[in-house]
């Protein structure tokens, strides 16, 4: 039975610095450092891009409603349980059975429609981070090659095997410069969030998905 209904937070956790000049274009590549190694947390990445910014904008308000209607019934199944709670000793047996199969019927309906929620909301985040990944990683692979880099390691999962990296490896902001001088997008407003929408978020849901290589 779910207690509480959570709903998937779309945008992807953003924290970077505000953005500085774009890339010298046409600049000669310098010969490649011996094991120079960059680190790159890629969802964060293509997410705070001006065009990843905008297509998680434009995610945000298309599930907005049904973030709304799963608050709704949360809200309904939580009033139950406590009414239930509150009178179940002034219940005869009947009145109980009926409560409670009412509530779990609640209940179940709330499961379903939170499972149906996530699975088509991932499914829409992933889409929008793979066709983004793309570009990004094409980004990625010109940014690595004119700045002499050997390895550049992806950080996004805590499962990585990087323990630590100094903060100069860290090329997160410079491909978001990068990607946003190739295809520029004006930045959308932000968007509003739900009222009383919640802001967890169960595991391998958003901020798991990763771009597929092209």
């Amino acid at each position: 039975m779910l207690g509480n209904a959570k709903t998937l937070t779309l945008a992807l956790c953003l924290g970077l610095a505000a953005t500085t000049p774009s890339l010298a274009q046409g600049a000669a590549a310098p010969a490649p450092a011996a094991n120079k190694v960059g680190i790159v947390a890629i969802q964060a990445a293509i997410a705070s891009t001006n065009e990843g910014k905008k297509e998680f904008d434009v995610l945000q308000k298309r599930f907005a409603p049904k973030q709304a209607e799963l608050k709704a019934l949360n809200d309904e199944v939580e009033k139950l349980k406590t009414q239930l709670q509150a009178q179940t000793d002034k219940l005869n047996e009947e009145e109980r059975a009926t409560r409670v199969k009412n509530l779990e019927t609640k209940q179940k309906s709330l499961q379903r429609n939170y499972d149906d929620f996530q699975t088509e909301a991932q499914q829409a985040e992933q889409e929008v981070v793979n066709r983004l990944g793309g570009k990004m990683l094409t980004v990625l692979e010109k940014y690595a090659a004119a700045n002499g880099y050997s390895v550049i390691l992806d950080v996004s999962s805590q499962s990585t095997p990087v323990l630590w990296a100094s903060q100069t490896t860290n090329i997160t902001k410079e491909l978001v410069d990068a990607y946003n001088a190739q295809s520029p997008a004006a930045p959308a407003a932000p968007a509003a969030k739900p009222a009383g929408s919640a802001a967890n978020q169960p595991s391998g849901a958003a901020g798991t998905a990763k771009p597929a290589k092209p």
